[in-house]
């Protein structure tokens, strides 16, 4: 068989494409499910909030998964974990914040942890012992974002949408205030402290306060500020005066503020205004004096009791008080007297003036010269001198008062001095304890132990006196008056026997008007007087035995 025909015999290969597999059903549900999951990947992380970090001294009250964040009382996020700063120092909290409220997380948000308080000023957060502890929010003013944050040991004072104004209080030192302590105004409480700091240069202190509206309005231009804290007492030559606000200002201190009578409530001033804070009311309320004059009063009596800031009267009006207490040393006489400062506001002496003489009292007030004429006349003509006087028998303060004294020794007044000497007169205190002096040494001059003495042995006199009279007595009542009865009974007994004689008598006298008869009649009527007087005279003494010592009393005019 030929070759040719031999391969055409053989079977061909022939190429065929590879055929396309077919897709099983099989594989959809793996698909979907992969297509779910990466939506539901992706609806979470675009429908979740931030998450923020809060850094807390501890974790008291905070558990992940358990703690909420609420703002408004109103859910703004959870804590999904709680660990340990890295120098486990602190503790930090994740929490995941709404998407609703990621807009608040800005710079100047504050957290804290929301737990029961109780302090002086309230008591809050009972609504975590049931629904258990969370973190509170506060929003911020800030439009830079943030997500991390120091969160707050003690909740903030002016929470956020409290309708009021902040002012800055400058002070010497803190006293008892504190942040949350009461703002007072006419003993109503209207704000609280919200901070405090000391002044850049420490050498004050700088308070903020908060002032609710709409009380806030009564803050003007002239408004002091002082201190309420505790007890303000004050010993003064007025007396004693104790002032306080209320029992929570006493405890936890407090800020109080008014007008004074002589200023004005102007439009509401612009928040942080700054105000000095005055130490007690009594400081804050003092009137501002325009125009003051200074003078120096020198005495030769002891002023203890008298203090810088007594008051200084004329005619009992206060016209000025006292600056300063010391003494004044001469050297070349070595003479040492004690010296007092004042300071005197015309104003205040002008201030009750009729209208019609005010404008001229005005005028002569303003100009110094004319003060100065006027004081001259008034010590050179009129006796005017400062005196010492006795404020309060009880604490014994003085203070000094202006007066005329027309008797009292020539005096000049040299207006070009500096300060200028006004001349003072001797008080009444010396006076009264020289005469004191006087009145006890005359007692101790008197014998007290010689009259006591004697008055012991006339006591003892009498009392022997007395003895001996009761024994008199009880003789006569055992001696005298028995003898007395007896005597009697036998005066009886003769009586009765002398008529008897009398009876048989008379039958053998002839005639009833013989001389014999007659004189016997008037025999027996004598003898029967006699027995009658001594009945008497026993009656008598029976029932008054003193008589025998000391006479008988002399009987009362009948009425």
């Amino acid at each position: 068989m030929p070759a040719a025909d031999s391969d055409d015999a053989l079977p061909q290969a022939t190429a065929v494409p590879p055929r396309r597999a077919r897709f099983s059903i099989v594989w959809i549900v793996p698909v979907v499910a992969a297509l779910v999951a990466l939506g539901i990947a992706a609806e979470r992380v675009l429908s979740e909030g931030p998450t923020v970090t809060l850094v807390f001294k501890t974790a008291d009250g905070i558990e992940a998964g358990k703690t909420f964040v609420k703002y408004k009382d109103v859910n703004i996020g959870q804590v999904t974990a709680v660990r340990l700063t890295d120098d486990f120092a602190k503790v930090e909290v994740t929490a995941r914040i709404a998407k609703s409220a990621a807009g608040l997380m800005v710079e100047d948000a504050k957290f804290w942890v929301v737990r029961p308080r109780i302090s002086l000023s309230g008591v809050s957060g009972l609504s975590t012992l049931l629904s258990g502890d969370y973190i509170g929010f506060q929003a911020g003013a800030s439009q830079k974002k943030a997500r991390k944050f120091v969160g707050m040991e003690v909740p903030p004072i002016i929470t956020d949408g409290a309708a009021g104004t902040q002012f800055t209080l400058n002070a010497a030192d803190l006293g008892s205030l504190g942040i949350g302590s009461p703002v007072y105004y006419r003993r109503l409480p209207v704000g609280q402290v919200v901070a405090f700091d000391l002044s850049a240069d420490g050498k004050a202190v700088t308070v903020r306060v908060f002032v609710t509206a709409p009380y806030d309005k009564y803050v003007g231009a002239d408004t002091r500020f002082w201190n309420a804290s505790g007890f303000d007492v004050s010993l003064t030559a007025n007396g004693l005066d104790v002032r306080t606000q209320s029992l929570v200002a006493l405890l936890e201190g407090g800020v109080a503020f008014d007008t004074p009578p002589s200023g004005t409530v102007s439009a509401p001033v612009a928040a942080n205004a700054s105000y000095r804070l005055y130490p007690d009311r009594t400081t804050a309320m003092k009137q501002d004096e325009g125009i003051a004059t200074k003078y120096v009063m020198y005495f030769d009596e002891s002023l203890r009791g008298l203090s810088v800031g007594a008051p200084v009267t004329f005619f009992g009006v206060p016209v000025g008080e006292v600056t300063a207490v010391g003494l004044s040393f001469t050297e070349k006489t070595l003479r040492v007297r004690p010296r007092v400062d004042i300071v005197v506001y015309p104003e205040r002496m002008i201030a009750n003036l009729p209208s019609a003489q005010e404008k001229l009292a005005e005028t002569m007030v303003k100009n110094a010269a004319t003060r100065h004429a006027i004081m001259l006349r008034m010590v050179e003509q009129r006796g005017l001198r400062a005196q010492l006087t006795t404020g309060s028998l009880l604490t014994g303060q003085l203070y000094v008062a202006l007066a005329y004294f027309p008797d009292a020794p020539k005096a000049t007044f040299d207006a070009n001095a500096t300060p200028p000497v006004l001349p003072s007169v001797a008080s009444l205190l010396p006076d009264i304890e020289a005469k004191l002096s006087s009145i006890l040494a005359k007692l101790d001059r008197v014998p007290l132990d010689a009259i006591g003495d004697g008055l012991k042995q006339n006591l003892a006199t009498l009392e022997q006196t007395l003895k001996d009279a009761g024994r008199v007595l009880s003789n006569f009542d055992a001696q005298v008056v028995p003898a007395l009865k007896s005597t009697l009974d036998d005066a009886k007994t003769a009586v009765a026997a002398a008529e008897r004689m009398l009876t048989s008598t008379e039958n053998n006298l002839v005639g009833t008007g013989a001389p014999g008869q007659i004189e016997l009649r008037n025999a027996m009527q004598e003898i029967s007087r006699a027995a009658r007087s001594l009945r008497i005279l026993a009656d008598f003494l029976e029932q008054h035995p003193e008589a025998l010592v000391r006479g008988k009393m002399r009987e009362a005019p009948p009425k």
